[in-house]
């Protein structure tokens, strides 16, 4: 199991489309897979995972940006949408949030 580390970023996303027990529950499960998000090309290594939020089911859900820093033993997570509100993040904007 990795450590996970939440970026100012993604703790303020995260704050507005989850409840403090969500939040905690996509922790301790990217936590235990971090390798379950597609790679991002040209993202420098950035991975996306889908997350369903309770009755939207996974297209109406959420988005996670994050890393997973194996040398480290680290998940970073960067960044989070929901669907509703966008469709994907660009590289570019992927690493000014980094």
């Amino acid at each position: 199991m990795r450590t996970v580390i939440e970026t100012p970023t993604f703790q303020k996303q995260a704050g507005k489309i989850w409840s403090e027990v969500e939040r905690l529950e996509f922790i301790d499960w990217i936590a235990a897979n971090p390798m379950a998000g597609e790679v991002i090309p040209g993202a420098g290594g950035a991975r996306k995972v889908r997350w369903s939020r309770a009755g939207s089911g996974k297209s109406g859900g959420a988005r996670v940006i994050y890393f997973n820093l194996t040398e480290e033993d680290v998940v970073l997570l960067v960044a989070m949408y929901s669907k509703a509100e966008r469709t994907n993040m660009s590289p570019a904007e992927i690493r000014k949030v980094v």
